[in-house]
């Protein structure tokens, strides 16, 4: 594990260093980065930033996710959580089905980690892993938290199959050489689905 960036490094882009990745990428086969703060700031900055100005190339991303927040973004109350509710899992669903979305746009296939509760009932875990599917990624169980590395260990072998079998095509949401405003249009309205972006005097 190596951790480096600055004071607030993750708040300011969501990742750690170039140098970090960079000696990962030398001292192992596999490489897994974080980009903090889901599929639309972390991994965006990520992807558009740090990839671009670093020459990084990602061949796969791991989006992980809980049924317990699907749950809540469904509009269950956090009391509540530990009640199976496939009903609220689907309806929340639709925040997880975004950050799916946003990733296909780069170009990248994405696997999404089911981080086990204990509380997470079968028939949530199989509704969580159809629905993915049906927006081409596969979601695979992790138990890291119940049974250690033997927990982690089926999604580390999707992350490889992933690498090993299926051809990305990364690329980056806007060409540098966009003007300022078109960047902000194009990050607002296909990153956080905005339907228009209005410039006051001021900003422009």
């Amino acid at each position: 594990a190596l951790v480096h960036g600055g004071p607030f490094a993750n708040i300011a882009h969501g990742c750690n260093s170039v140098n970090a990745t960079l000696c990962a990428i030398a001292s192992g086969d596999y490489v897994v980065t974080e980009a903090g703060f889901a599929a639309d700031l972390g991994a965006e900055k990520f992807l558009d930033i740090k990839c671009r100005s670093a020459g990084l190339n990602p061949s796969a991303v791991v989006i992980v996710a809980t049924i317990r927040a699907l749950k809540m973004h469904g509009g269950v109350p956090k009391t509540e959580l530990s009640t199976e509710n496939l009903a609220a899992l689907e309806k929340g669903f639709e925040n997880l089905a975004v950050h799916i979305e946003n990733i296909a746009k780069f170009g990248l296939p994405a696997v999404v980690a089911i981080n086990k509760f204990v509380t997470d009932t079968d028939a949530e875990i199989e509704l969580l892993q159809n629905l993915c599917s049906k927006f081409g990624a596969r979601a695979v169980l992790s138990e890291g938290w119940e049974k250690g590395g033997l927990g982690a260990e089926s999604l580390a072998q999707e992350v490889v199959n992933i690498v090993e079998n299926e051809k990305s095509d990364f690329k980056f949401l806007y060409p540098l050489e966009m003007t300022l405003k078109e960047k902000i249009e194009t990050l607002a309205t296909q990153i956080y689905r905005a339907s228009n972006v209005e410039f006051s005097s001021t900003a422009l």
